[in-house]
């Protein structure tokens, strides 16, 4: 799941809160188990399926990227892409 991404994300989690950049399909797992604000949404549990799906091999990186914005655009963290 180490997965590079070709374009970080930046997004502000963790209490207190800290810029943690995200460079890679598992950082963006971890940061979503681990720091989340949130442990329910639409958009968190699909970024989790994704994530699992480019370590199989069915996905694309950048499409755990995509989900991973999304899902932290649905639990309110800030973020820059």
């Amino acid at each position: 799941m180490n997965t590079p991404w070709k374009k970080p994300v930046v997004v502000s989690v963790g209490e207190p809160p800290e810029e943690t950049v995200i460079e890679t399909t598992q950082g963006a797992a971890w940061a979503m188990i681990e720091d989340w604000p949130t442990e329910d949404g639409t958009f968190l549990d699909k970024a989790l399926e994704i994530c699992a799906a480019v370590d199989a091999g069915r996905k694309k990186p950048e499409d755990a990227r995509q989900a991973f914005v999304d899902a932290a655009r649905e639990a309110g963290i800030l973020i820059r892409a």
